[in-house]
């Protein structure tokens, strides 16, 4: 069998989390700058080995001062930990066009199991003549378990930043020669 690799566009891909804000409402932010790899078996998916980056400098929440606290020591310390990283360990088929990622996700220098559900679009040949995949991948961690354990309680007593991270991407990888 022969390995292909498969290397991320970024101009047709987007990374992005999803938190609540005071438990009523959901601030989305993006990673702008990230890049990633895959190499399987063949063209199958089911033997993939994923290896993702994203350069926390380039988180994106529409509102700089949220940011700048995000990039600091309460949060990713950008500074220390300039990068989130996942590498998988295994693609298991659930369905059709269906699998659970599994990997380790390092985020503030800890390293933790994580598992991803993939949603796999297919494979197109663009105007180029270059083979694209394309996925949609989602999942959810808990912020505290890497570390980013900052807290706020209003006046009120409510929580301002849940725990639980949602994680959305959209990704398409071309197939390289």
């Amino acid at each position: 069998m022969a390995t292909t690799k498969w290397v991320l566009d970024p101009t047709h891909s987007e990374v992005q989390f999803k938190v609540k804000h005071l438990v009523i409402s959901t601030v989305t932010g993006s990673f702008k700058q990230f890049a990633g790899e895959v190499e399987t078996e063949d063209d199958n998916f089911e033997t993939a080995k994923v290896h993702f980056t994203a350069d926390i400098s380039s988180i994106d929440t529409n509102q700089e001062q949220r940011d700048q606290h995000l990039k600091s020591g309460d949060f990713f310390d950008a500074e220390a930990y300039p990068q989130l990283v996942f590498d998988s360990t295994s693609m298991q088929k659930t369905g059709e066009g269906e699998y659970k990622l599994h990997g380790t996700l390092t985020l503030r220098g800890n390293a933790k199991p994580v598992t991803l559900n993939v949603e796999y679009g297919g494979v197109a040949t663009d105007f180029y003549g270059n083979q694209k995949a394309g996925f949609e991948v989602s999942g959810k961690i808990s912020r505290k378990e890497f570390g980013l354990t900052w807290d706020g309680i209003t006046e009120a007593g409510a929580i301002v930043v849940s725990d639980e991270v949602k994680l959305l991407a959209s990704v398409q990888f071309a197939k390289q020669a």
